[in-house]
């Protein structure tokens, strides 16, 4: 019996989120040297990246969605003890990866320009916007493969495996962005376009690391003859959970797209700010994070296994774990958003603006949380449909139309106090509504 099914619920979270600490702590500092090598360019570099964001969030969040589903599935059948079965779906979704991945890469290159236009990029912020994507796009299969990887590994409970992976995806990107962007060594100076090759090579070297992982140690990679059919079946379960998955991701970096695009009105200054007070904000969700990632193979595996007592136990730790840590968050970031702004730009304007939305959104980031884990529980119950609307509710009904008019009424600080109602409304609505779905499951035994 696997052991997320077998032993003690809260320890063998902690087991699988220490690990992954030192992972969400690389994640969230690759983001932020990309974003603190690029400044050291200017502030129109800044605004640049700070337009790409949106898009990379969301087709990372397509990827993530494949991922999902790929991971739930396999997990599913890790947890009823069915290995040849896992081994075949996860073959099977390198298949569908790949696929989806060369239309997205296709469709990205022949769309830079209109798209980032609409977004509201001009003059040479849109040109360097240009540069970094025209270059970003061609490693887009490279990154859909080795986070479709992680997610195979995570599905085993090997988070430390997959920490590891991260770290090194990070430190190869800490070497090669100052290489490449101001060319030190034996590169050119390549300026923002650096910035998306360094990305690029790291990702390929962690792609080649992960596949050995799933292969040689996992035996989750069949090399024999498949058939369309037994693909089809495979295809149609991760995308049964993948589709929601993904349409619920995406729907996080649309609202982003169009919140930045409010934002935009109120000049490049509140562009960048953002952009920098997002990947600021990441840090606080880095503890609570490696939490999140380890609930959807937990409760996929318990949900094969039948213990619906282990789902609602590790449900009400983890939302109750980040309600406390959103707490001492806000503390925290009380006292530590301007010295942060100060290290990301020497222009007051963006400081200021960085600062007076880090003061307000805080406050929320522990219901944000609590959100996203009712999402990820929905997830691995198999009901992604119920995820996908759960996250619908906090992007479109709350977070755009509260972000739109509270700019109309109150200006750029409005925008800011409309990101707080979304998340605390959000968190309110997700533990209502997962109580109500696991009530419905029979009770069982605790081990």
């Amino acid at each position: 019996m696997p052991l997320l099914v077998r032993d003690r619920v809260f320890p063998t979270i902690v087991r699988m989120a220490v690990p992954m600490l030192a992972g969400t702590f690389a994640i969230n500092a690759y983001n932020l040297t990309d974003t603190w090598f690029v400044s050291r360019l200017g502030t129109n570099a800044l605004a640049a990246m700070s337009f790409t964001f949106p898009v990379v969030m969301l087709l990372g969040f397509v990827m993530r969605g494949l991922g999902t589903g790929a991971m739930t599935v396999v997990a599913h059948a890790l947890g009823r003890g069915k290995h040849k079965t896992a081994a075949r779906i996860t073959t099977h979704a390198v298949f569908l990866s790949s696929s989806v991945a060369f239309c997205l890469m296709v469709a990205g290159l022949l769309t830079i320009k209109p798209l980032f236009m609409r977004l509201g990029a001009r003059g040479e912020v849109l040109l360097l916007t240009q540069q970094y994507m025209g270059i970003w796009y061609w490693g887009l299969i490279t990154r859909v493969l080795h986070i479709m990887f992680a997610d195979i590994i995570i599905s085993t409970g090997n988070t430390r495996a997959v920490s590891l992976l991260m770290v090194m995806g990070t430190v190869m990107n800490c070497i090669l962005d100052p290489m490449m962007i101001f060319g030190l060594w034996i590169f050119p100076k390549m300026g923002i376009q650096g910035a998306a090759l360094a990305t690029v090579i790291s990702e390929a070297l962690v792609l080649v690391a992960a596949f050995l992982f799933v292969h040689k140690k996992y035996k989750l990679i069949l090399f024999v003859s498949h058939t369309r059919r037994r693909i089809a079946v495979s295809w149609r379960r991760i995308l049964h959970i993948g589709i929601p998955a993904m349409l619920s991701s995406v729907l996080t970096p649309v609202s982003a797209a169009v919140v930045i695009r409010i934002v935009a009105g109120f000049g490049k200054a509140a562009v960048a700010a953002i952009g920098v007070a997002s990947r600021i904000e990441m840090f606080a969700f880095m503890i609570p994070m490696t939490v999140g990632m380890s609930l959807v193979p937990f409760v996929a595996q318990n949900y094969g296994a039948r213990r619906f007592d282990r789902i609602r136990a590790v449900r009400k730790g983890a939302m109750t774990f980040a309600l406390i840590f959103g707490g001492v968050i806000v503390v925290v970031f009380l006292f530590i958003a301007r010295p942060l702004g100060k290290l990301f730009s020497s222009d007051p304007e963006v400081v200021n603006i960085l600062v007076r939305y880090i003061y307000v959104t805080c406050f929320g980031y522990g219901f944000l949380e609590v959100h996203r884990y009712a999402g990820f529980c929905m997830t691995g119950i198999h009901r992604p449909l119920s995820s996908a609307f759960l996250n619908l509710i906090r992007m479109i009904i709350l977070m755009i139309p509260l972000a739109y008019f509270g700019a109309k009424i109150f200006g750029i600080s409005g925008i800011f106090w409309g990101r707080l109602v979304t998340d605390i409304c959000a968190g309110i609505i997700g533990i209502i509504w997962t109580g109500m779905i696991l009530k419905e499951k029979p009770t069982m035994s605790s081990t």
